[in-house]
């Protein structure tokens, strides 16, 4: 079984991110041929800065591998790196209704929060499609706000494989049954996003530990004092019932058996902690790895290499199949 997933080099990554991909991740890729790509072409479709683009590129290398991947089990690369990514995007724009972008959910709400909306914010659902179908790929760990791009994909490959023959496996998404979509911590109603929203909204992954506990004493809380997940009515401690389903493993029936008659108070100090005993260990092997710009250069490339071999065979097929002449 293959796997693919890929994050942005985007913002700084936070205990969202951690739920819906690095954690992830990390399990998945137990079950079989894993590749997991920091997608740094998707990080251009809005406004950039090239120097922050680097480093932020080799910090999401760093947090994949401190977080649990294991580069001699999984594939770890930058997408720029390998050139098959930006090839198969234009092919499959050929076979991608404009209706349908036009439909994107986060085209829309990333549109409206941008002065100069670019082309590549409108068409990168099929950059994501072509990472994806490169690796004929079975299974998709992703977060739970990337259902929509998920579908496209599968809409793409169908498309594909009836107009021009059976190319690309069909991907299924795998979603965090809890913590799929960590909320901001100051706004409950909204997701805790790199990219929007206010710093105390979000423990980061590099936060230290006061800081850590900090935002999570001062998150919105709601009325009452009941521990119980109910997302529609107390949207601010279900928030953090998920939480402490991330940093614990426990389901949120054993959180609120444990925290029965406890009140706020006594659950915000106890997600506190449960947070920093899980991020602190990670933090400390991310600054081992970033401070070895040699040894994290090696893993990339080597990365990059197992990518190209594995991704060659099905863009040479797309060629073929779409009716381009090729070189003999």
């Amino acid at each position: 079984m293959r796997i693919f997933s890929g994050i942005q080099p985007t913002g700084d990554p936070h205990i969202g991110n951690y739920s819906g991909g690095f954690r992830q991740y990390a399990r998945t890729q137990e079950q079989g041929e894993a590749f997991f790509c920091i997608v740094d072409l998707h990080a251009i479709t809005v406004d950039w800065d090239p120097s922050t683009l680097r480093d932020s590129t080799l910090d999401i290398a760093a947090m994949l591998f401190a977080t649990g991947l294991d580069p001699g089990r999984s594939t770890v690369f930058v997408q720029s790196h390998v050139t098959a990514h930006a090839e198969a995007a234009w092919l499959l724009g050929a076979l991608t209704p404009y209706g349908q972008l036009g439909r994107m959910t986060q085209f829309k709400e990333k549109g409206e929060q941008q002065s100069f909306v670019t082309s590549a914010l409108f068409t990168y659902p099929v950059l994501m499609a072509g990472d994806i179908l490169l690796y004929q790929t079975d299974i998709v760990p992703i977060g739970d706000d990337q259902r929509q791009h998920l579908e496209l994909c599968r809409d793409i490959a169908e498309r594909f494989n009836a107009r021009h023959g059976h190319t690309f496996t069909v991907p299924d998404g795998v979603y965090p049954e809890a913590g799929a979509r960590v909320m901001d911590l100051q706004e409950p109603t909204k997701k805790m996003s790199k990219s929007f929203g206010t710093d105390q909204g979000k423990v980061l992954l590099l936060d230290d530990a006061d800081t850590i506990r900090r935002k999570v004493k001062r998150a919105v809380a709601d009325s009452g004092r009941e521990v119980r997940h109910d997302p529609s009515a107390k949207p601010g401690i279900s928030n953090l019932i998920e939480l402490m389903t991330v940093a614990t493993g426990e389901t949120i029936r054993e959180v609120e058996a444990r925290f029965d008659g406890e009140g706020y108070g006594a659950f915000k100090d106890a997600v506190g902690d449960a947070l920093v005993e899980l991020l602190v260990p990670i933090q400390d092997r991310f600054r081992s790895l970033r401070s070895d710009p040699a040894e994290l250069d090696r893993l990339l490339a080597l990365g990059a290499d197992k990518a190209r071999q594995a991704s060659a065979p099905t863009l040479e097929t797309m060629y073929e199949r779409m009716g381009f002449a090729r070189p003999a």
